[in-house]
């Protein structure tokens, strides 16, 4: 490893893998030494834009780079190190990618850049032992990642922050999903019971004409609101004065600044350097993928 500087190599830079390329290309503990894509012309333009050579073949990094984060499609994660989410297209393959990395030293990441935003972050501060958890996240239909189930492409996001925040484990799943305009789910719902008496309500679109990604979760006089597109949160509270009647109190609560996949990054060059776990690793993949397994078999 590099003293001074990291070096760091992008497998993938299509529309997600550029972002990685331009956020890496900035950090000062980073050097972007190169970019690798099937398509050579995108390999070049964006190695070009970010001053870093470009490749086809991700085993030319071999040798010339400390880690690699990797922004391909999913089935193409195990063999081709920060993946983007899901971890894998399997258990088998994710059970394998997390024990390689174990045995090797190597550290693995898994880019759930939401659990990153700052509004959730700070949201999560101020929960504690909820109740009842719903979660809304609805988009316009894309122009990549169809060939997947919506849980897979977007329902995951918050499949991950909440088993992050949750310390007890689902038993039992009700889901429903509906092949829209592809022949994979385009819209589902899931309703998780969780062994601690939670209930979590999950929605999940990518056919809405708006753009909702909204998170809310009531507790025992609280309830904290969290909208991660706007990076904003709002939070309640049952007021006991010594006199008078009880009162609701609160508002919106202060939101650090910061792009949540570069605070992803971020984590995932310090972790390297320490050799430490980053915050989403290899078995929070894992388990993410898990759940969304079973919420698909439950539809």
């Amino acid at each position: 490893m590099a003293k001074d500087r990291l070096r760091l190599g992008v497998v993938g830079v299509g529309h997600v893998g550029r972002h990685h390329a331009r956020i890496l290309s900035k950090l000062p503990a980073v050097e972007l030494v190169a970019v690798v894509d099937i398509d050579s012309q995108r390999a070049f333009e964006v190695g070009k834009e970010f001053e870093a050579r470009s490749d086809t073949d991700p085993m030319s990094l071999l040798g010339a780079v400390d880690a690699v984060t990797v922004a391909v499609p999913t089935v193409a994660h195990r063999k081709v190190v920060l993946v983007e989410k899901p971890i894998a297209v399997s258990l088998s393959e994710a059970d394998e990618m997390v024990a390689v990395a174990l045995e090797s030293g190597a550290v693995l990441g898994v880019g759930h850049s939401e659990r990153y935003n700052p509004a959730v972050t700070t949201a999560l501060e101020l929960v504690d032992e909820p109740r009842f958890v719903e979660v809304h996240r609805l988009a316009s239909f894309p122009s990549r990642g169809v060939d997947v189930d919506v849980v897979f492409d977007v329902m995951i996001h918050d499949i991950d922050i909440i088993l992050n925040v949750l310390k007890s484990e689902p038993v039992s799943i009700e889901a429903v999903g509906v092949p829209v305009l592809t022949s994979h789910f385009d819209i589902a719902n899931a309703r998780l019971r969780f062994a601690d008496g939670c209930i979590v309500n999950l929605t999940a679109s990518r056919i809405s004409r708006e753009k909702i990604r909204r998170l809310r979760f009531f507790q025992k006089n609280a309830y904290v609101s969290v909208d991660c597109a706007a990076q904003k949160v709002e939070a309640y509270r049952m007021a006991h004065p010594v006199r008078g009647a009880p009162s609701i109190e609160g508002g919106i609560v202060s939101v650090p600044e910061g792009e949540p996949l570069e605070l992803e990054l971020n984590d995932f060059v310090g972790a390297v350097r320490s050799g430490s776990n980053p915050v989403v690793d290899g078995a929070a993949g894992k388990r993410a993928l898990e759940l969304a397994e079973n919420i698909v078999a439950a539809m």
